[in-house]
């Protein structure tokens, strides 16, 4: 039998209410009321219209209309020339861009970048991830059928192919490199914020699990000169993790370990252990055995420090329940926990001590440190 909140007959009332068309014309009607109903009908229709918002501006990004316009304004027969487009498609596109803040008039017939444009140019990992969306609203076109088949055969799944492979270590530089060059290019914007939150240069030697093609432990080098550098991850993106620490000068400080850290253990040595968006890719069951692996290779004065996106539930988070809910579905695995259940999951794992750090966009990223 389902318990009965208090609270039951109060939303039932309150829906009662709002879905009433007599009610809805009273409330835009009395002055009192009106400001709020035309927010709650804003906010309707912009849920309503939120595709076409987004795809306006990976049109815009695709175009690369915040490029051609980082010169100056320029006329709308001018970028016509320069996006190949018809005059009147470049009309609709700028008087489109040019609601949404992206661009904004410079004249009777002229545009320049709009404020969210000019941030989006000093942002090249989210230009990415505009571009990589369309892999997840090829899976969002019918978002019935995703729910009822559940992730894993669509086309985010076949672009992070370890998602659902039974054999990680097997997959091949090409099957990894959209992946890894997309992780690259957004980790600036939020590993700036986790070195503010927790300083890296009070351990010897960090070790990356799950690091890539050693974007992190690049920035991790060029943030504490001194630190020895580590990286595990699979045999296929170790070989551009190498590459890439050889071109920032960082071969000498830095030893890469290709393996597969679900069924190998963890290279033991680092006393500072990161996870920087890589626990939230796996269920329960994988996340438990990483972190078990995890805490084996932690030395008794070392520590692990998790870097990812997390829920606020049970207060209701969009980007975690409406984006990461969605994206991780569709990808085939994994979900974005709250910090509860992050520190239920490493006290299983043997860890002792778990502390939650301050970061300054906690919606995007949340940090936690834990110690034996």
């Amino acid at each position: 039998m389902t318990a009965i909140s208090w609270r039951d007959p109060w939303i039932g009332w309150r829906n009662g209410l709002l879905s009433d068309a007599r009610f809805q014309q009273w409330a835009a009607d009395f002055p009192l009321t009106r400001p709020i109903a035309r927010r709650r009908a804003q906010g309707l229709f912009d849920l309503v219209a939120g595709f076409v918002y987004s795809q306006t501006l990976a049109t815009c990004v695709r175009l690369r209309l915040f490029e051609h316009l980082r010169g100056g304004p320029r006329t709308t027969v001018a970028l016509a020339q320069t996006l190949d487009l018809p005059l009147v498609a470049t009309e609709r596109l700028m008087g489109a861009a040019g609601a949404l803040g992206l661009v904004e008039r410079a004249g009777l017939d002229r545009y320049a970048l709009g404020a969210q444009g000019a941030a989006l140019i000093g942002n090249a990992g989210l230009l990415e991830m505009i571009e990589h969306h369309r892999h997840l609203y090829a899976d969002l076109a019918d978002g019935v059928g995703l729910l009822r088949r559940g992730g894993g055969q669509g086309d985010l799944a076949a672009y992070w192919p370890y998602a659902t492979s039974a054999a990680p270590s097997a997959t091949t530089p090409a099957d990894v490199s959209a992946y890894s060059a997309l992780m690259a290019a957004t980790l600036p914007s939020v590993v700036a914020d986790l070195f503010r939150a927790y300083p890296i240069r009070r351990h010897r030697r960090l070790l990356d699990v799950g690091g890539g093609e050693g974007a992190f432990l690049a920035l991790a080098g060029a943030q504490a000169p001194r630190l020895g550098l580590m990286l595990f991850d699979l045999p296929a993106v170790t070989k551009r993790a190498q590459r890439r620490l050889a071109c920032a000068g960082l071969s000498e400080r830095a030893e890469v370990f290709g393996g597969d850290f679900l069924s190998e253990p963890i290279p033991a040595g680092a006393d500072l252990i990161t996870l920087v968006r890589i626990l939230h890719d796996h269920d329960e069951a994988g996340a438990l055995t990483l972190l078990r692996s995890i805490r084996a290779a932690t030395p008794s004065d070392g520590a692990l420090l998790i870097a990812e996106p997390m829920s606020s539930a049970p207060k209701m988070d969009r980007v975690a329940d409406v984006y990461f809910a969605f994206y991780l579905m569709a990808m085939g695995r994994g979900w974005a926990r709250t910090p509860d259940e992050i520190a239920a999951l490493l006290r299983a794992a043997g860890f002792r001590h778990v502390r939650n750090l301050r970061t300054r966009t906690p919606f995007l990223l949340r940090a936690i440190v834990a110690r034996p």
